[in-house]
């Protein structure tokens, strides 16, 4: 039995999506969930959130000179050559999350990827192309069973490449975290057919290998919602230039992606708006300080007075996205 994978994916950068994901992986190990985070953007913004620079340092060249596997393009590195996928060697965060460290080497990985997705359509032996297209999954299943774990995340960069079209293949759930802009509305234009045309190559490959050598992921890419990120108040309501594209992501969203049936006229009432997170300015550089999620902030850290306060909202807000995904991934329909 293979463990569910959740993507968080927008082909449009500076959203927060990565601090979404470092949070969301805390809180579902703080609800009893055993999760696996896979770093999948070549940037490793989300390992450095979790890791000292002195770990990354060792991550990176100290496996990169001794051949381990201490990062996810370490794990893959055999297949550059005539080896195949490695066992990654996670970090372990908690007793319940644990890290597949990216690297910023992984970004020399998109070219094999590129040139193997034609070859999964060929007629002669298929077991590198799709070797090489699933190492992503292969590995994270690999770590997932290592734990235990009740979850796989995978955090991506934004945009439409090669990485992330494995990414995706590998994915069962795709949440969309957003920013009520004009940027956010374009990049669900373009994601939706993405996410449509991926889905349907990626079951033509497999319809090519019907008796296929190992386990191949399904490719589902169920869109579960999308969270609305950076929600920005004054005197308790909506500052009027967010308000404008705001209302305009519920039909967006709906046209592109599908999801819940109805459409809202804002997103408070889209049954596709999983959240509307607020910034918590003032928290952020004390968390990132720490490398702690802003609702584990301490006294001891500076969260005193407002910010303690400050700290409960965001649990509060946190827990509640974490339940909301957890019931719709115990709602969706199974795998086949």
């Amino acid at each position: 039995m293979t463990v569910q994978v959740l993507t968080f994916f927008n082909n449009k950068g500076g959203v927060g999506k990565t601090s979404l994901v470092f949070h969301l992986a805390w809180m579902f190990a703080e609800l009893g969930k055993r999760v696996v985070v896979v770093d999948l953007d070549p940037q490793a913004n989300l390992t450095s959130a979790f890791l000292p620079e002195d770990d990354l340092e060792s991550l990176w060249e100290g496996g990169a000179r001794t051949g381990g596997n201490a990062t996810i393009y370490q794990c893959l590195r055999p297949l550059t050559e005539v080896g195949d996928i490695g066992d990654a060697q996670t970090q372990r965060i908690t007793a319940g999350l644990h890290l597949v460290p990216g690297d910023l080497a992984l970004a020399g990985f998109e070219d094999f990827l590129s040139q193997e997705w034609p070859g999964a359509l060929g007629s002669g032996s298929l077991f590198r192309p799709f070797r090489v297209l699933t190492a992503f999954w292969q590995v994270a299943q690999k770590a997932a069973l290592q734990h235990s774990a009740d979850l796989i995340m995978f955090d991506v960069g934004p945009n439409l490449g090669a990485i992330n079209r494995c990414a995706l293949i590998a994915s069962d759930f795709v949440i969309v975290p957003l920013a009520a802009d004009l940027f956010s509305l374009q990049g669900l234009r373009n994601l939706g057919p993405t996410l449509k045309r991926w889905r349907s190559d990626w079951d033509k490959r497999r319809s090519n290998w019907p008796d296929p050598a190992f386990p191949l992921p399904l490719g589902l890419m169920q869109p579960l919602g999308y969270v609305l990120m950076q929600h920005m108040e004054r005197l308790s309501r909506p500052v009027r230039a967010y308000q404008k594209w705001a209302d305009r992501i519920p039909g967006t969203y709906h046209t592109e992606l599908g999801g819940a049936e109805g459409v809202a006229e804002n997103p408070p009432d889209d049954p596709n708006c999983l959240a509307r997170l607020r910034h918590f300015r003032s928290l952020v550089p004390m968390a990132q300080e720490v490398r702690k999620p802003i609702f584990r902030l301490t006294p001891a850290d500076g969260a005193i007075g407002g910010h303690s306060a400050a700290v409960g909202d965001a649990r509060g807000d946190f827990q509640r996205l974490a339940n909301r995904i957890l019931e719709r991934i115990a709602a969706a329909r199974p795998a086949t």
